[in-house]
C-alpha cells in the first residue's frame, strides 16, 4: 500500500477535525479528535483507491510534501 502524505487540522466551523490527502483529489474525512480523522481519511483512502480501479482510472504516486520539508532539503 502506498503512503500519501495526510494533514490533519481542527476546523472551526466543523468543529472537529479534518484529515487530507494532497495527492489524491477530494480524499478527505472528518474526525471529533485527530486520530478518529486518521483513521476514517485511511478508509476514504482505501474506498478512492478502489473507486479508481473500478473506473480504470490512474492512481497517482505519493508525491506531496510539506512546503518547511522542501525548505529544509532545498
Amino acid at each position: 500500500m502506498r503512503d500519501y502524505h495526510i494533514n490533519i487540522f481542527y476546523s472551526d466551523d466543523d468543529e472537529g477535525y479534518i484529515a487530507d490527502m494532497p495527492d489524491l483529489e477530494a480524499c478527505s474525512a472528518f474526525g471529533d479528535t485527530p486520530d478518529e480523522a486518521l483513521h476514517e481519511v485511511q478508509k476514504a483512502k482505501d474506498l478512492w483507491i478502489k473507486a479508481a480501479q473500478a473506473e480504470d482510472k490512474p492512481i497517482p504516486p505519493p508525491k506531496y510534501r510539506a512546503a518547511i520539508y522542501q525548505a529544509a532539503s532545498a
